[in-house]
């Protein structure tokens, strides 16, 4: 069929594409302003019931000793062949069996797996990265530095540079929606998932635009798609937004100490520490409408009965997108959205069973 006549065909498809985009982008920015309008409150708020805190966050000086803990790993280095970005982790249990990568959510760090990696380097070399943007990984500035695809490399590259050829991928929050991606575009490299408070992209786009209270709950997704203002608001007040998501008495991580909180605050409130990880929620739109995908790498998904992000209804979204008997799904009663951090021997308990036979 001669070229013009193809492109011809395809004209009002693609323009119906292009239209559905524009509409999509106009609603997505609309939204950021009343999130920008609606957080701008409260953090000017925060900041006139705090005023000796003053408009902006205070620097850490020094790293919280809990970081250094030598019970939880060695810490170390990572080039990255793919892009040559290094990249910081901490491991233990080298020798002691598989792979078992840990990728973090926001705003958070290598640290919220402490549990986890005390718990299963007994039986695995145990790894949990900074994924790029955060803490002492290399940070590039530039947004589109952090596209899906290129945190998919990253991932890749850490395993094999790492001397695997596959991995038990652990995840959480952005961490998951990751974790989601890699096992669908390199599910050699990827041997069992744990997905712990976090759907495929294309199953929350889908969920989201059937069940619109979904978008009310992450409505801190659209004041990321704005520049520079959430790194001015999250940071006003010494971080109090941050604090207040952290340690809130019911949507926050219960029995939080100050120095487990300030583990996370510390690289944020480096100068320029909150711009990589926001540019991760920059680029989630980049690639919408996204066509539904089928799941297939054998995964235990674990899911908080009050998660104040996330609705129940997603994990019987996720299931419909399995083969069949590849999906093992846990709703944790009571549990909130920071599992591996709030109930952790809850989740150790399902992650030994899971992955029983593979120590056998």
């Amino acid at each position: 069929m001669p070229e013009l006549v193809v492109t011809a065909l395809l004209a009002p498809s693609r323009l119906t594409l292009k239209l559905l985009r524009a509409f999509m982008w106009s609603l997505v920015y609309s939204a950021a302003l009343v999130a920008g309008a609606i957080y701008g409150c409260i953090a000017l708020t925060h900041v006139l019931c705090r005023p000796r805190r003053g408009c902006c966050g205070r620097p850490r000086r020094a790293a919280p000793a809990c970081l250094k803990d030598p019970t939880l790993g060695k810490h170390g280095f990572l080039s990255l062949r793919s892009s040559g970005l290094r990249l910081h982790y901490v491991s233990a249990g080298h020798g002691n069996g598989p792979l078992m990568l840990f990728l973090h959510g926001f705003p958070e760090n290598w640290f919220s797996w402490r549990h986890q990696l005390r718990e299963f380097q007994s039986h695995f070399h145990v790894v949990a990265v900074d994924l790029r943007g955060y803490g002492p990984s290399d940070a590039p500035r530039d947004v589109d530095c952090y596209t899906t695809e290129l945190l998919m490399a990253d991932i890749q590259d850490v395993i094999l540079g790492l001397g695997y050829s596959k991995c038990i991928l652990v995840s959480h929050d952005w961490g998951a929606l990751l974790a989601w991606n890699f096992s669908i575009y390199f599910p050699s490299l990827v041997e069992r998932m744990v997905v712990v408070s976090a759907a495929p992209m294309s199953v929350y786009q889908d969920y989201s635009i059937r069940h619109i209270g979904q978008f009310f709950r992450s409505n801190y997704m659209f004041l990321f798609q704005l520049p520079w203002l959430p790194e001015k608001l999250l940071s006003m007040s010494d971080f109090q937004i941050l604090k207040t998501t952290l340690t809130h008495r019911k949507r926050g991580i219960p029995h939080l100490t100050p120095s487990e909180l300030e583990a996370f605050l510390y690289n944020f409130s480096q100068p320029g520490g909150l711009t990589g990880p926001i540019n991760y929620y920059r680029n989630l739109f980049r690639n919408f409408p996204l066509e539904p995908q089928e799941l297939a790498t054998p995964t235990l998904l674990l899911w908080g009965e009050k998660d104040p992000y996330f609705q129940l209804g997603l994990v019987e979204a996720i299931g419909r997108r399995f083969v069949p008997g590849r999906l093992e799904a846990h709703i944790l009663p009571g549990a909130g959205h920071w599992i591996p951090q709030s109930n952790p021997q809850e989740m150790h308990q399902y992650m030994w069973a899971f992955l029983q036979d593979l120590l056998e």
